[in-house]
C-alpha cells in the first residue's frame, strides 16, 4: 500500500500564558484573527455534507474519571506539572481537573520568573477554559524537592529550557524508552522494567516519551490492521504556531520551513511506533529477554516528510492512499481501542468540529483515489491536546491500569 499525507494544522484560541512573548497588545490584534476564524468555523459547519468529513478520534464522556478511580480502588493520584504556566502546560492542568480531578503541584520552568498566581477562568482558552478550581493554584520553582511526592510527573517544557532536567530530544531515540501514542502502540510499555534495571543504581519510576507524530501514526494503524504493511507515505506538514509555543501575532503573517532536523524526526518515530519489540539476547537469568525496537526492519515503509510553520494557532492534517476509498471509510470504523479509560472505545468518529472531544478528536476525511498513488485523504488533529497532553495522560492510565505505577 502507497499513502500520501498532508499534514495541516488549526487552532481555536490564541493561548496568553504560553506566549514566549508578547503581551495584551499582541492578543487584541489577534481578536480580528480569531473572528475570521470563528466565521471561517460558521462556513465550514454549514459545508459540512460537502467536505466530506468521515471519521474523528475522540474520547468517550461518560465515566471516564468513575472508570479510572474503580480500578485504582477510588485513591486519587497526585500528579506533577512541569512548564505549568506554557501552552502544553496549561492544557494538562485543564484536562486534568477536568477529566480526572487529580491533585497536582504546579511547576513552573525558569521562564516562570516568579512564584504566582497564573490560574484563572478567564485565562484559558476559548474552548476549553481554566475550571473554577484553578483560581488560587500558583506555580513553584521548577527543582525536585516540589515534587518528590507525584506519582506521575507530566513534562510541558521547551526543549530549549529542559537540559538541566532531561534530554527530551534525544529520549525519543533511547533504546530502552518507549514512544507511546496510546491508540497505536501502548504494548510498548513492557520494555519499562528493562529501561528501569539499565540504570545504575536501577530506576525505581521510567520515563516515557511522548510522539510527534501522533496525528499520522493512528490512521496508519488503522490503514495496516485492515491491509497489512504499508510500503510508502508521503507527508507534508502545515503545523501550528503553538507547537513552537505562541510568540506573538508576526508568525501569522508567513509559512516558514521548521526548524533543522524536524522531517527526520517524523520518519523515524513512524518506524518506532509502527514497529515492535522483539527478544534480541536472554536476560542475564536466562529467562527474561533483552527487547529492542525493530524499526520496522521485517516490513520496512519508506516514508518522505517535508514541515513547515503556518500562520494558525493549533491542530495538524495528512493525506493517505490505500487500495479504495470506501475500504478506506470501513478500515477507519473499525478500528477500535479498549486501552485505559479516556481513550475511546471507537477510536475514529465522524464530525467536523477541530474542539472535538477537548481536542482528543482526529479527523479523517476526503478519502478519494489520487492519480499518483492509491487512495489520499486528509487528516486534522489537535497538536496540544492528543498530540501532547491527552496521550501523555492517557499513557499514565494505562500504567496505572498496568500496576507500573506506585501510588
Amino acid at each position: 500500500m502507497n499513502i500520501f499525507f498532508w499534514t495541516g494544522f488549526d487552532v481555536e484560541e490564541v493561548e496568553q500564558h504560553g506566549s514566549k512573548k508578547g503581551g495584551e497588545d499582541e492578543q487584541d490584534e489577534a481578536k480580528p484573527i480569531l473572528e475570521a476564524e470563528d466565521a471561517s468555523d460558521s462556513a465550514c459547519e454549514a459545508r459540512r455534507d460537502e467536505l466530506d468529513v468521515v471519521y474523528r478520534i475522540g474520547i468517550e464522556e461518560d465515566m471516564r474519571t468513575e472508570k479510572l478511580l474503580l480500578l485504582l480502588g477510588g485513591q486519587r493520584v497526585r500528579v506533577g506539572v512541569l512548564g505549568a504556566t506554557g501552552t502544553v502546560g496549561q492544557r494538562f492542568i485543564v484536562l486534568l481537573k477536568i477529566i480526572h480531578g487529580s491533585l497536582f503541584t504546579l511547576l513552573a520552568h525558569q521562564r516562570g520568573r516568579r512564584e504566582r498566581n497564573t490560574l484563572s477562568p478567564q485565562t484559558g482558552s476559548r474552548q476549553l477554559p481554566y475550571p473554577p478550581v484553578c483560581a488560587n493554584s500558583s506555580s513553584k520553582p521548577c527543582e525536585p524537592e516540589h515534587f518528590q511526592d507525584c506519582a506521575i510527573v507530566f513534562s510541558g517544557l521547551d526543549a530549549d529550557v529542559a537540559g538541566d532536567i532531561a534530554r527530551f530530544s534525544s529520549y525519543r531515540r533511547d533504546p530502552d524508552v518507549p514512544l507511546i501514542v496510546p491508540l497505536v502502540n501502548p504494548t510498548h510499555l513492557k520494555i519499562i522494567p528493562q529501561q528501569r534495571a539499565s540504570h545504575s543504581p536501577p530506576l525505581k519510576k521510567g520515563f516515557v516519551a511522548n510522539a510527534s507524530t501522533t496525528g499520522v501514526v493512528i490512521p496508519l494503524a488503522a490503514l495496516e490492521r485492515a491491509f497489512g504493511p504499508i510500503e510508502s507515505c508521503i507527508i507534508t506538514t502545515l503545523q501550528a504556531i503553538s507547537g513552537a509555543g505562541y510568540p506573538g501575532v508576526p508568525p501569522l503573517t508567513s509559512s516558514t520551513t521548521l526548524f533543522a532536523g524536524e522531517e527526520e524526526k517524523l520518519e523515524w518515530e513512524t518506524l518506532k511506533i509502527l514497529g515492535g519489540l522483539k527478544d534480541v539476547a536472554e536476560g542475564a537469568s536466562g529467562d527474561t529477554g533483552v527487547l529492542a525496537f525493530d524499526l520496522r526492519a521485517d516490513s520496512p515503509i519508506r516514508i518522505s516528510a517535508s514541515c513547515t510553520r503556518v500562520p494558525v494557532i493549533e491542530g495538524h492534517t495528512e493525506t493517505v492512499f490505500a487500495p479504495s476509498p470506501q475500504q478506506v471509510r470501513d478500515a477507519l470504523a473499525a478500528y477500535t481501542t479498549e486501552v485505559c479509560p479516556s481513550a475511546p472505545r471507537h477510536a475514529i468518529w465522524p464530525r467536523l468540529d477541530r474542539a472535538f472531544q477537548q481536542g482528543a478528536g482526529v479527523s479523517v476525511g476526503r478519502v478519494r483515489q489520487c492519480p499518483v498513488l492509491d487512495i489520499k485523504f486528509v487528516v486534522l488533529s489537535n497538536n496540544v491536546n492528543i498530540g501532547a497532553a491527552t496521550s501523555s495522560i492517557m499513557n499514565a492510565e494505562i500504567a496505572l491500569t498496568k500496576n507500573m505505577i506506585v501510588i
